[in-house]
This record gives C-alpha cells, sequence and structure tokens, in this order.
C-alpha cells in the first residue's frame, strides 16, 4: 500500500518521493521497538513517565523541524506541547476519569502528545502563512502605531480555529465515520464497550484540551516576530 502510495504521488507529480514507503518502514521499525519497551515499561510508573518524556521530546524535534528551527521556535514549541500535554493528562488523572494506571497513563499520554504535536505543528505554520499573505495589512497596523502583537492578533486566532478544526470534526465524528484507536483497544483488551467508551470520551476531551493551550501558547510565543515572514516554504 505504501509503494501504491508512492506511485500515486509520483504519477501526480508530487514532490515526496519515497517519503510514505519510508515512513511505513520507519513505523514498523519503531513500532517493533516500542514493542519490547513497553514489555519492561508497562508494570513501572516511573519508567512510563520516563518515556512520556522521551515522546515529548521527539514531539518537540518533529514539530520544530517543520515550523523552523530557531531557537525561539524551539523553545516555543517545548513550552507549548508541554504545557498542553501537562493540563490534559493532569485533569484526565486528578479528577478521577481515569485510573492512575501504567498502562493508562502510557495510552492516554502517547495519544494526546501526537494530536497535539499535529495541531501546534500545522496552527504555526498557519500563522506563518496568514503574515506572509496579509504582509501589507500587518504593516499598515504597525504603521498607524499597534503594536507586533496587536497587528497579528487576528492572524493568531484565524490560525488556531483553522489547526483545531479537523480535531473537532474528529470528536464530532467519532463511532460514525471514525472507529477510534483508544475504544477497540479497550475492547479488545477485555473492557466492556460503556468502559471503552468513557475512556475514549477522556481521551478526546484530553486531545481538545491540549491541542487548544498549545495552539494558542505557540501563536502567542510566534506571533509578535520582529519581521513579518515573506513567504512560507
Amino acid at each position: 500500500m505504501a509503494l501504491l502510495a508512492a506511485g500515486i504521488l509520483w504519477r501526480a507529480r508530487v514532490p515526496l518521493g519515497w517519503e510514505p514507503v519510508i515512513a511505513v518502514v520507519r513505523a514498523g521499525i519503531q513500532l517493533a521497538l516500542l514493542a519490547v519497551i513497553l514489555s519492561v515499561m508497562m508494570t513501572e510508573l516511573g519508567w512510563v513517565f520516563l518515556w512520556l518524556g522521551v515522546m515529548l521530546a521527539i514531539a518537540v524535534f518533529t514539530s520544530a523541524r517543520r515550523i523552523g528551527r530557531s531557537a525561539r521556535v524551539v523553545l516555543g514549541v517545548a513550552l507549548a506541547l508541554t504545557a498542553g500535554v501537562a493540563a490534559a493528562i493532569g485533569t484526565a488523572f486528578v479528577s478521577g476519569a481515569v485510573d492512575l494506571g501504567p498502562q493508562y497513563l502510557l495510552a492516554v499520554g502517547g495519544i494526546i502528545i501526537g494530536n497535539s504535536m499535529n495541531v501546534t505543528t500545522l496552527s504555526a505554520r498557519r500563522l506563518q502563512e496568514q503574515l506572509a499573505d496579509h504582509r501589507g495589512e500587518v504593516e499598515g497596523w504597525l504603521a498607524l502605531g499597534a503594536t507586533n502583537r496587536q497587528a497579528t492578533a487576528r492572524f493568531r486566532a484565524l490560525a488556531s480555529k483553522l489547526s483545531l478544526i479537523p480535531s473537532i470534526d474528529q470528536t464530532k465524528t467519532t463511532g460514525l465515520v471514525t472507529l477510534p484507536g483508544a475504544f477497540t483497544g479497550a475492547v479488545f483488551a477485555g473492557a466492556s464497550p460503556l468502559e471503552a467508551g468513557l475512556f475514549q470520551l477522556v481521551v478526546l476531551a484530553g486531545i481538545l484540551l491540549s491541542a487548544s493551550l498549545a495552539s494558542i501558547i505557540i501563536n502567542e510565543v510566534l506571533g509578535s516576530p520582529s519581521q513579518v515572514p515573506a513567504a512560507v516554504e
């Protein structure tokens, strides 16, 4: 299927090369490694926190690589993801919605980190595109005496809105268009459909909380540039 995807993209002259195949091969290797690691970590809460930290660091690197590799971007992404993920995971477990067990912490944390990474990248890229496309408007506001934050306020809000639409739509259509992984995994593990549904609901709410915070924070950090970007590659 990965080869077929690469062939279709090549035929359509989409400049991605072998990236679909490489992505699937990498995923297979990483999942095999993860299976070995989890067999050791699943019994110790401390090991799970350590692995979540590794996942978060990789998410920061991956997102920053897509946005820009400056120190400001890296620190902004790290702050956005850490704050969003910590708020979502903390709320889920402190409220008692999910038991604080190694298997639950790893499942909830991993899903939230992955989704928050995607939203953070998309939000920052959207902001960069908005600022580049509306460069004249931003410079006009600055010429009238507005601060950098005031001149870019509309575009920060719009970028956050656009980046969150896929997550909101996915939540709205859960069970109708998509069969979520947390739900099916819980059912296969022996949970009742009701328990699995409640677990999935907590995960979906956690994703929205974390993604919302991450999107707003990254746009606050990057939304007052000293120089408006001319174009986004």
